[in-house]
């Protein structure tokens, strides 16, 4: 019997790339990977993040925004930095067999409307889906 893979997403703050990452890749390829997510500044899930991932029905309202250091000591098959400050931050994870980039822009950055920031929000979310169906 394999065991599943470990893989631990890194953003900055845990607020939403990342936390969309680890919801996507359970939910699509959770018989195959153990996921996991933290931030090297982590502060709170976005509104916005926990709306577009509702729309496809995966709930992450009861998320916590999760400091890497909580996850000091543990190992895992991979760690993907998912922006350029955590891939700045920590260019190794110590107990990641593998490091690897693969940045997507910040939706909490656009400014505009709520409707032009929930956009942003979906097209990131879609973005690091379409990335993990065909990567992982």
């Amino acid at each position: 019997m394999s065991m599943k893979k470990r893989i631990l997403f890194l953003c900055t703050r845990n607020s939403a790339r990342s936390q969309m990452a680890e919801a996507l890749l359970r939910e699509y390829k959770g018989d195959a990977y153990d996921t996991y997510s933290a931030g090297t500044e982590p502060s709170k899930i976005h509104p916005l993040a926990v709306e577009a991932m509702r729309e496809i029905s995966i709930d992450i309202s009861a998320n916590r925004s999760k400091s890497m250091h909580e996850f000091d000591g543990r190992e895992f098959d991979m760690a993907v930095t998912l922006c350029d400050n955590a891939r700045q931050g920590c260019p190794f994870f110590p107990g990641a067999k593998e490091v690897t980039h693969r940045g997507f822009d910040d939706p909490a950055a656009v400014q505009g409307s709520n409707t032009e920031r929930l956009g942003a929000f979906r097209r990131v979310r879609d973005e690091i889906r379409d990335w993990l169906l065909t990567s992982f």
